[in-house]
């Protein structure tokens, strides 16, 4: 039998601890959290079904499945090795390293009430940045597809995470040392774009063209399943650039506006080259246009005005197309689904391009600094990405390569890797 005294105590504690609870309640946003829930699985989207559709289409029949095997395997690795240890090397608290890369919060361990932001919890923070992880590691599978070993996907996905991913989104995003010199990236022009598409030429060229590449054509084998990904990666894109605000506010609301007028910008840009230049525009064309316009909004989406964002389209779809064409037919480079071209030319475009809209004479929300230094700033952080990015994953190629070997036989890519990697077929007529 309790004591009166004992029951008391019991029901003191009881009470403190609702008054806690309620307390804490009331200091999460309830409207923030819920535009972050939202943007977490809009971004998750984006890949699957989003990037695992458009990236399938694009490939021949035969390696259909190979493609949608390993967008998603790499969103199952890369969302467990982020609970074990990538967050931590992301956003954790790196001490005396801290400007380089983070540490700690191993299998979620010290996750708190509260996120970096302040009102949304501390877990919807961490899904919302796996989401990021998950595409930027999954976009780098255009530029080896259809002829890498799945065991090598596998392995180079965890270790591009570990030792890429995770110390760039620390210098931007986590505190580390571009922050520091107020580099601007509201949603991942380095973290997400250029890394990818370094990553994904850096690939493309260890690994070698596809055998017949650029003899024989290669075109996509179902542009229906291509266009059905493309739109779901722009609904998706919303979540990814306005999300970024961390906020159910303007800063959303003006990135939401400027990701979409980009997008249909690029799109309209690049049909208008492929036009002009051979007659006809095709539908390939339009929604390569849009992807290149989402991922060159990217980085400026939550410091532009409306003006900015159509600018930076139109020069995202000229500029990209250009970068495409350059890249298969003068330098001979297999990048398979052109993620280069796209992501990584128009995140650095769009990188550099913000410090020249965010200012407030030219419709941005304002600068901290002259439009010249920030530029430099930008600049800096470009070549670091692309230095960093490129160094270490030509040496995890390599390690890779030296172990297991990076790429399958001659037989096996004629046959396709549905077949020899799964023992499936995407199709059976």
């Amino acid at each position: 039998m309790q004591s009166k005294l004992e029951k008391s105590l019991l029901f003191l504690g009881l009470a403190l601890t609702s008054v806690g609870v309620c307390a804490a309640e009331e200091a999460i946003n309830a409207a923030n959290t819920s535009w972050i829930l939202t943007s977490t699985a809009l971004v998750l989207f984006m890949t699957i079904p989003g990037l695992a559709l458009f990236y399938s289409g694009l490939v021949r029949h035969k390696n259909v499945l190979s493609v949608l095997m390993q967008c998603f395997t790499i969103t199952c690795l890369v969302s467990i090795l982020w609970m074990v240890f990538a967050y931590g090397l992301a956003f954790g608290d790196g001490g005396s390293m801290n400007s380089v890369v983070g540490s700690g919060k191993l299998f979620m361990d010290g996750i708190e009430l509260y996120s970096a932001s302040g009102d949304i919890p501390e877990t919807v923070f961490f899904m919302f940045q796996m989401t990021f992880a998950i595409i930027t590691t999954a976009l780098i599978v255009g530029g080896f597809a259809e002829r890498m070993k799945f065991s090598a996907v596998l392995w180079f996905s965890a270790l591009w995470l570990a030792l890429v991913y995770a110390p760039i989104c620390h210098w931007v995003w986590g505190g580390g040392w571009l922050a520091d010199l107020g580099f601007m990236d509201f949603a991942g022009g380095s973290v997400v774009h250029i890394n990818a598409g370094v990553a994904a030429v850096v690939a493309a060229v260890y690994i070698g063209r596809r055998r017949g590449f650029p003899e024989t054509a290669m075109p996509p084998h179902n542009m229906t399943l291509t266009v059905a990904g493309a739109s779901f990666l722009w609904v998706g894109w919303f979540g990814f650039n306005a999300g970024s605000a961390l906020a159910a506010g303007t800063s959303a609301g003006m990135a939401m506006v400027v990701t979409h007028i980009a997008a249909a910008a690029a799109s309209m840009a690049w049909m208008a080259c492929e036009w002009i230049r051979y007659g006809k525009p095709s539908v390939l064309g339009i929604v390569t246009g849009m992807v290149a316009g989402l991922g060159t909004i990217t980085p400026a989406s939550g410091y532009v005005g409306p003006v900015g964002g159509l600018i930076i389209g139109i020069s995202a779809g000229v500029i990209c197309y250009f970068a495409t064409q350059f890249m298969k037919r003068a330098l001979k480079i297999d990048d398979s689904l052109d993620v280069f071209p796209v992501h990584g030319v128009g995140g650095a475009l769009g990188t550099l391009l913000t410090a020249v809209f965010a200012a407030e004479s030219l419709g941005g929300l304002g600068l901290e600094t002259s439009i010249s230094a920030q530029l430099a700033t930008q600049f800096t952080g470009v070549i670091a990405t692309v230095v960093w990015c490129g160094a270490i994953t030509l040496l995890i190629l390599f390690l890779i390569d030296k172990v297991l070997g990076v790429r399958v036989t001659p037989d096996q890519e004629t046959e396709g890797l549905d077949v020899t990697e799964h023992n499936q077929r995407g199709y059976i007529l």
